[in-house]
């Protein structure tokens, strides 16, 4: 009896848990950029505010722009596959 999972089951947990994980951190781009607060630091703690230049926050505020942009492509994408999957399932008699 094999209690592993295959590789083509974890795979997709493995991706999402990535895309989570970038999503995340272009959200905390997004916030350093726009309103310069780092949401990670006030969770975990640590670190000093540093000052940063306009080109460098305007680098932040389009990579959290790009994070928001992928949770609307994740959320969206994760409906339409569970859409498409049980509009294409065979019917069973």
């Amino acid at each position: 009896m094999d209690t592993m999972r295959p590789a083509s089951v974890r795979m997709p947990a493995l991706l999402k848990t990535a895309l989570l994980l970038a999503i995340v951190g272009a959200l905390n781009w997004g916030l350093i950029g726009f309103f310069d607060w780092n949401l990670v630091d006030a969770v975990l703690g640590g670190g000093a505010r540093e000052a940063t230049s306009t080109a460098s926050r305007v680098v932040y505020a389009l990579v959290g722009l790009a994070g928001l942009t992928a949770t609307v492509l994740l959320l969206s994408s994760r409906t339409e596959h569970h859409g498409d999957t049980a509009a294409g399932a065979p019917l069973s008699r």
